[in-house]
C-alpha cells in the first residue's frame, strides 16, 4: 500500500527563472521544502488557469517529468524509475482523472469503462450500471460517447476513474462541466470508493470545486 507522496522543492521546468514572482510565492506547494499527500487525505488544490495544476497531477503519476525537485513514492524518488513500475502503480495504486478525460469518441461507454475494467477486474458490470444510473446515464450505457454532452463525457470519465484498486486518487477539475446535484453525487461515489479503499482524494479546481465533505483547501 502506497502511504504518502511528498514533493520536495517542486517547480515545473516552464516556472524556472520566475521563482521571486507573486505567482510562486504565494503557492503552498511550488518551491516548498517539502509537501505531502498522506493516504486518507481528502485536498482541493486552487489555482488559476495555467497555474500548474495539471501539470502537478502528471508529475506526481508519471506522465510527465519535465520539473525540478523531487517526487517520493514511501520515500523513494521516482524519476529514474522504469515504466513497468509505473504500469503497476496506475493499475493499483494510483488512479488519475484527466482534465481532458482521454475517452473515446467512437466507443460506448460500456467500451469505454472496459478498457480499464477489463484490466483491472475491479467491479462487476451491475456496479458500473449502478454507478451510472446514480449519475444519470446508465440508459446511454451503449451510446458513443462522442455524441453525449462533455457534462455527461465527465460523469463517464469519473465511473471509469474508479473502476480499479487505488491508495490515492487524483482528479482534475472533475465537475468543471456538471450542475450542483451532480456535483454532490460525484462527491458521493468519491468519498464511498476512497473510504472502502482507505484512499486519498487530491482533486483540482479553478473555481467549481467537488464539494467533497471535510476536504482541506490549498492555493497552488
Amino acid at each position: 500500500m502506497l502511504q504518502s507522496i511528498e514533493i520536495q522543492q517542486l517547480l515545473p521546468a516552464v516556472f524556472v527563472g520566475m521563482e521571486q514572482t507573486d505567482k510562486i510565492r504565494s503557492s503552498q506547494i511550488w518551491e516548498e521544502p517539502s509537501f505531502s499527500f498522506e493516504c486518507g487525505c481528502r485536498l482541493c488544490i486552487q489555482a488559476e488557469s495555467g497555474g500548474g495544476k495539471s501539470s502537478l497531477l502528471s508529475f506526481i503519476t508519471g506522465l510527465r517529468s519535465d520539473y525540478r525537485g523531487n517526487i517520493l513514492f514511501d520515500g523513494t524518488n521516482v524519476r529514474s524509475l522504469p515504466t513497468a513500475w509505473w504500469c503497476e502503480m496506475r493499475s493499483r495504486h494510483i488512479a488519475l482523472l484527466p482534465q481532458e478525460m482521454a475517452l473515446f469518441p467512437e466507443l460506448t461507454i460500456a467500451q469505454n469503462i472496459a478498457l480499464k475494467n477489463d484490466r483491472t477486474q475491479h467491479k462487476e458490470e451491475v456496479e458500473i450500471l449502478s454507478l451510472l444510473d446514480r449519475l444519470g446515464i446508465a440508459e446511454k450505457y451503449n451510446v458513443p460517447v462522442g455524441k453525449l454532452s462533455i457534462g455527461q463525457q465527465q460523469r463517464v470519465a469519473i465511473v471509469r476513474a474508479v473502476c480499479q484498486p487505488f491508495d490515492f486518487i487524483f482528479l482534475d477539475e472533475p465537475v468543471s462541466h456538471l450542475d450542483l446535484n451532480n456535483n454532490r453525487i460525484v462527491a458521493e461515489i468519491i468519498t464511498e470508493e476512497a473510504e472502502s479503499q482507505g484512499a486519498g482524494v487530491v482533486t483540482t479546481s479553478v473555481g467549481n470545486p467537488l464539494l467533497l465533505s471535510g476536504a482541506t483547501f490549498i492555493s497552488l
